[in-house]
């Protein structure tokens, strides 16, 4: 029975696929994420909390997903993510200097 449905980020699908008993499902799971992993787990997170902490209402949390997922490099990048809203040119830049961060 499925209770709760939730987007995950490629870093936190790892985290629980290290879990998982050896099977050839796994190492096939395995083979996928270090092939589309673009950050490091720590970074990931805290792109998370960093966008989060932007509070703007248009970035849901399957927005937060995308991004850290395919790690956007510039304006139009992030507006093919998100094609349900548009985004002002000071959200955008928002969202870039969070990515950008060191």
């Amino acid at each position: 029975m499925i209770l709760d449905r939730q987007a995950l980020n490629l870093n936190e699908i790892q985290k629980i696929i290290e879990n998982l008993p050896e099977s050839e499902k796994r190492t096939q799971m395995e083979v996928y994420l270090k092939k589309f992993l673009k950050t490091k787990p720590e970074k990931a997170k805290r792109i998370k909390e960093d966008l989060k902490a932007l509070d703007l209402l248009k970035i849901k949390n399957e927005h937060i997903v995308k991004i850290i997922d395919l790690m956007p490099k510039d304006v139009s990048d992030i507006n093919k993510i998100f094609t349900d809203v548009s985004l002002t040119e000071d959200e955008t830049n928002k969202i870039l200097d969070v990515i950008n961060k060191k």
